[in-house]
């Protein structure tokens, strides 16, 4: 017989507490900016590429277009972003920060980081964790990969 695993003892309900509580940081944090979390990163993938097309975004975040598209949506029509048909294929839409977004940069940056300082982790520690949460997303990517080789045969 198989003992059951307890609820304490599940990695997968730990990264779930963990993320409802970051869910909740950073809800807290991106207030002023009235910011959600899937705006932050989209806005942040933006600062570090510079424009992008839409689908660029979509990879690199890995949100699909049904998630996406409402989002940039929303990102838009308040002053954060720009998209414009590519003039080099028009099936392109590619994606650019406003002056809004660029003047904001620091700010958020700044208030999310002194937010995080209220984590009181050492930086060694905090990459540490990342790294080992990225290890884990490899090893479930593995499997989820394997899982599509079985299908495909």
């Amino acid at each position: 017989m198989v003992k059951p695993i307890t609820l304490d003892e599940q990695l997968c309900f730990a990264i779930y507490k963990a993320q409802k509580q970051y869910n909740h940081f950073y809800a807290q944090a991106l207030a002023p900016f009235k910011l959600t979390y899937p705006q932050y990163i989209t806005l942040l993938s933006l600062y570090e590429h510079g424009t992008m097309s839409v689908k660029q975004v979509g990879q690199t975040l890995e949100l699909d277009s049904g998630t996406l598209t409402p989002l940039m949506k929303r990102l838009e029509k308040d002053g954060w972003i720009n998209r414009k048909r590519s003039t080099e294929d028009e099936r392109r839409v590619d994606v650019s920060l406003t002056k809004k977004a660029l003047d904001a940069r620091d700010q958020i940056f700044e208030h999310v980081g002194s937010c995080m300082k209220l984590m009181n982790l050492p930086q060694s520690e905090y990459d540490h964790i990342k790294s080992e949460v990225a290890r884990v997303d490899e090893h479930l990517s593995a499997i989820a990969d394997n899982a599509r080789s079985e299908e495909r045969r």
